[in-house]
């Protein structure tokens, strides 16, 4: 297991803004105005032009960039090697069965072994009266570059949990997907019943997604089905499912749990740029892009820093709380959600989106990825580091209030400019 996991995390190393180029590359994205600043600034070609260029809000499947794990990854097998496995929508199955170490009571266990087992159709059956669909970007925990955001469509997992009639003693649910039937493989994460059954804080379900943007799930993204919780990091959202457990364990038992990681910390806010010139003439005007996560804490501003090289730093000021941060624009909803949607409207009914207007119903949606921009006064010849952050509806500015490595990106980003 332990060389398994070292190679997954060096390639989580090389993930760096690899989609976020490639998605904005020849796109031209229009949004509505959103008039911050009460001026003229706001028509500056120059960041008219910036804003323009950003990457679509939603993303294609197959731009999405991947951090998928195995040896060889499922996604890589051929077509008739995935029917025999059961990663087509004909031929796949799941067990959702009770743990033999720490066993629940079920009246009806969902297995191969007995021919119980849940299929396609009986997900699509369940469909029809139970689908949601939900804005989330996916995000790996170690890694400061969201993978992809996207509508997903399920069906929630309390739906199938309820077909097995538990009786007593659940307290927690696994679950794994299809790893090459090698045991050194398998990837688990788990989550408590509690969370399954009820969705707190006005959150979307845990469901059995079979949907992204309208389409299939592609096998890449984890299809035919997997699991998509909506407040998590990317490692709670198996690929591939092909068991459910049902567990009187309890406390985690996550595979991510390894190598340190915190395996219940939901997705954090913060900042980080798209565009920054390397380069700009002295005295004149310059835009900077980015986006920033929106977690679970929400998102109230996004705020820069230039700092002059040469210029003292604030003192015993780890986070820069002291600095003198400017607030950007938070840019509103895109005319154009990219990700390929159909007539370009996100599907109703959607978590968050008026069913009638197809606008979110509050902005920036939580669990989502926004984009802001800025327009930087001219500056004086010199080299310069810029900064961004968030801060959140709390009130908490990056990194805080969760700023532990481990536990998702949160750090300041810097980025070095030079002009003259």
């Amino acid at each position: 297991m332990a060389s398994s996991i070292d190679q997954f995390m060096h390639e989580h190393r090389q993930v760096t803004r690899r989609w976020l180029l490639r998605a904005s590359a020849g796109t031209l994205v229009t949004w509505r105005s959103a008039g911050l600043w009460g001026d003229d600034r706001s028509q500056s070609p120059v960041l008219v032009e910036a804003i323009a260029n950003l990457e679509s809000f939603l993303t294609l499947q197959d731009e999405f960039e991947d951090v998928s794990r195995g040896t060889p990854k499922p996604h890589t097998l051929t077509d008739e090697q995935k029917q025999g496995v059961g990663l087509t929508r004909e031929t796949w199955s799941l067990d959702v069965v009770s743990d033999t170490d720490q066993p629940t009571q079920l009246r009806n266990e969902l297995s191969a072994e007995q021919g119980t087992a849940f299929r396609f159709t009986d997900l699509m059956k369940l469909a029809e009266t139970h689908s949601v669909r939900f804005a989330k970007v996916m995000t790996c925990l170690n890694i400061g570059c969201p993978l992809g955001m996207g509508i997903w469509e399920g069906v929630p997992m309390r739906e199938v949990i309820w077909l097995t009639q538990p009786k007593l003693d659940l307290r927690r649910v696994f679950y794994y997907g299809y790893h090459n039937d090698d045991p050194k493989q398998m990837f688990r994460s788990s989550l408590p019943i509690g969370r399954v059954l009820e969705d707190p804080f006005d959150l979307p379900p845990v469901v059995l997604c079979y949907k992204l943007n309208g389409e299939w799930l592609s096998s890449e993204r984890g299809g035919p089905v997997r699991v998509v919780v909506p407040e998590a990091y990317g490692f709670k959202s198996i690929k591939w499912l092909s068991h459910v457990v049902l567990s009187n364990i309890a406390h985690a038992n996550d595979t991510y749990a390894e190598k340190n990681n915190d395996v219940d910390s939901p997705l954090k806010t913060f900042a980080a740029t798209l565009t920054v010139p390397k380069k700009v003439e002295a005295n004149k005007p310059f835009a900077v892009t980015g986006y920033a996560q929106v977690g679970i804490s929400g998102l109230s501003k996004v705020q820069v820093w230039i700092h002059k090289d040469g210029d003292e730093l604030p003192s015993d000021d780890r986070y820069f709380a002291a600095a003198p941060w400017e607030d950007s624009e938070i840019l509103p909803p895109p005319n154009h959600w990219g990700g390929g949607l159909l007539d370009n409207r996100i599907p109703s009914p959607t978590w968050g989106i008026d069913s009638e207007t197809g606008e979110p119903q509050t902005w920036p949606m939580r669990l989502a990825k926004v984009h802001w921009a800025k327009l930087i006064d001219g500056l004086p010849t010199g080299r310069y580091t810029l900064r961004s952050r968030t801060v959140d509806e709390h009130g908490h500015a990056q990194p805080m209030p969760r700023p532990f490595r481990k536990s998702g990106h949160s750090s300041i980003e810097l980025v070095e400019f030079e002009v003259g």
